[in-house]
């Protein structure tokens, strides 16, 4: 494949960021009642009755709650019909996680590609969520903080999405660079764009309005020691499950190339043993096919 010649890489630069921004201003903000989920549960104070009050206004949202309380994920004997019953269960931050996820693949989730398979991208997404989890409880992550570490790692690559469908030419020159090369795909799309998916990630996180670490991770999961101290738990884990999913190929988001230097960083950042996170290869598969039980009732 012949690559297009940059001639004066700034000014293409510059084009290629210029119509990004208009393709992502042009994209759907967060709903009202999930901006507002997420508002109410960033509070020190907030009870199941506040979230419960916002969500019992939203009968999709309120059906999504009591279908996942409901659903084989969590196999209770008996049926939860109590939407207040269902907040206390499932706990304020896996609500939270719900309605964002509900959110972002209401947004995205439809979206088709001319670059990768959108279902292998989102097994690949999947992959990366369950096994932060999973690295989550091998790090002792209290269970009520673990559902963020799933949503962190679902949505890590979601910049990949409106920079491959804004430039579906110049991203499969993308792919092939990287290939061609066997380098990672961050490089190659730099080559190519002068900029790479983790900017689109900013962009997108901050059009929806994440908290500051979700942010951190869609744009330093490749680098997680670039970030504080404060935010380097939760980004470190994620970056270490997304090379769990690229090293497996467990779906793929494009990334087939995995740089040594990149792999000991990431490994050294979040200080656990390689033998010992390999080992939960069997776990993550079983809590992959849970995940899609999650997922799917986000996408209704």
């Amino acid at each position: 494949m012949k690559l297009r010649p940059m001639a004066n890489p700034l000014k293409i630069r510059e084009e290629f960021f210029r119509q990004l921004r208009d393709f992502i201003d042009r994209m759907p903000s967060l709903s009202t009642t999930v901006t507002k989920v997420m508002e109410v549960c960033n509070r020190p104070d907030t009870s199941p009755n506040d979230l419960n009050r916002v969500i019992a206004l939203d009968p999709v949202l309120t059906g999504q709650v009591l279908k996942l309380i409901n659903s084989a994920y969590y196999s209770l004997p008996n049926q939860v019909t109590s939407l207040t019953r269902a907040i206390i269960m499932l706990g304020l931050n896996t609500v939270k996680n719900l309605a964002l996820s509900t959110a972002v693949l209401g947004t995205l989730g439809k979206e088709k590609s001319k670059c990768f398979s959108m279902d292998r991208f989102w097994i690949h997404s999947i992959c990366v969520g369950v096994t932060a989890k999973a690295l989550a409880a091998e790090k002792k992550i209290p269970m009520a903080l673990r559902e963020e570490y799933f949503v962190a790692g679902l949505l890590h690559d979601l910049g990949k999405v409106p920079l491959s469908n804004c430039f579906p030419e110049e991203y499969q020159q993308a792919l092939s660079l990287a290939d061609l090369q066997g380098c990672s795909l961050v490089r190659a799309e730099k080559m190519i764009f002068g900029f790479d998916h983790r900017l689109t990630g900013q962009m997108i996180g901050e059009k929806w309005q994440l908290n500051p670490a979700m942010v951190a991770c869609l744009t330093q999961h490749h680098n997680p020691s670039a970030v504080t101290e404060e935010k380097r738990g939760l980004v470190s884990t994620v970056a270490l499950a997304n090379l769990f999913a690229n090293i497996f190929a467990i779906g793929s988001a494009g990334d087939n190339h995995q740089e040594v230097p990149l792999v000991s960083h990431i490994i050294t950042s979040t200080g656990m043993e390689w033998d010992r996170v390999s080992a939960l290869i069997e776990i993550v598969q079983e809590e992959i096919d849970k995940a899609q039980i999650f997922l799917q009732i986000a996408k209704e």
